[in-house]
């Protein structure tokens, strides 16, 4: 009954991870620049998923995220020579490279998230009405 509990759990912990990655790509759709101020746009990330409870113990029963990798699809290009961070010489000049984040890919993803992450805890909620079921039984 407790490993019903583990695999729900570590479901849960999955999909909030996932959420959150999902949320920092959205907060990130417009980041032209890095963290120290350089013109990098922001690269999407992807949380990846894998079975077992963690990556010690896989032959456990769950879920957990293996790793958060980037996207490697290309940046988007607007041309906007007006930007800071347009391109100043080249072919490109004057297009600026935007995230590789499309917001519809992101919102399908997040009410993914949400509604796996809702199946969780509806079925912690079953699993707890059925032992106390079973203990009403017992008694």
């Amino acid at each position: 009954m407790f490993e019903a509990f583990d695999i729900s759990t570590s479901a849960l912990v999955a999909q909030r991870t996932h959420i959150d990655t999902v949320a920092g790509n959205i907060a990130n759709i417009d980041a032209t620049r890095d963290a120290d101020g350089n013109p990098n746009p922001y690269r999407r990330r992807v949380a990846l998923f894998a079975t077992g409870k963690s990556r010690e113990n896989r032959s456990a029963p769950g879920v957990h995220i293996e790793k958060i990798v980037h996207d490697p699809a290309p940046f988007h290009q607007k041309f906007d020579p007006g930007h800071p961070d347009a391109i100043q010489t080249g072919p490109r000049k004057g297009y600026v490279l935007l995230p590789n984040v499309d917001l519809s890919t992101e919102m399908i993803n997040a009410l993914f998230a949400a509604r796996a992450y809702e199946a969780n805890v509806t079925v912690m909620e079953v699993t707890k009405t059925m032992a106390a079921s079973t203990l009403r039984l017992l008694a």
